[in-house]
């Protein structure tokens, strides 16, 4: 399976992909990941690949996108080439207003705004893994909160957990 977390510096786009990689790694899985960055600390284009299988990729780096989480209109159209008519696009309603467009499966989900109903959308990263998790059942979401808890500083610990259980519930109510 190969994931994309794209979007623009800042958003925890680079964290997102270790709690996953981190959480697929306990379950045995073994991850390759790869990341890329404007040399700006907030605003240029960022994303992180997941190459995910039972045994060492042959590759590292993204070929073929099985899933695309964009958190930034800056990255709506950087990875289309790599999409295919099964992958699944996951977009920041908010963020993101001209989501990829073809044969593809996207859904457009309200990440920044929950965030901000929970008090900052710095946990917009940890509401979209919630509806990625739900999305795919790549991992059992017990093994991914592990990973955010393990992976954050322990201050922001019951916010991650609520952010990650909203984004959860988000990806829940869509048809998967």
């Amino acid at each position: 399976m190969e994931i994309r977390f794209s979007g623009s510096g800042g958003q925890g786009l680079l964290l997102s992909a270790r709690i996953l990689a981190a959480a697929l790694t306990e379950a045995g899985l073994t991850v390759a990941q790869s990341n890329a960055y404007e040399p700006v600390s907030r605003g240029g284009l960022s994303r992180s690949d997941l190459v995910i299988g039972e045994a060492e990729a042959d590759y590292p780096l993204a070929r073929r996108l099985d899933v695309l989480l964009i958190l930034d209109e800056a990255a709506a159209t950087v990875s289309t080439g790599l999409l295919t008519p099964a992958s699944l696009v996951l977009c920041d309603a908010e963020r993101v207003t001209t989501p990829p467009q073809g044969p593809f499966r996207t859904l457009c989900l309200p990440f920044t705004e929950t965030a901000r109903t929970l008090g900052t959308p710095r946990v917009t990263n940890i509401v979209a893994l919630g509806a990625l998790t739900a999305q795919t059942s790549i991992c059992p979401p017990e093994a991914l909160l592990a990973a955010i808890v393990a992976q954050t500083p322990a201050r922001f610990e019951r916010l991650n957990r609520e952010a990650f259980a909203a984004g959860l519930a988000m990806g829940e109510t869509e048809p998967a």
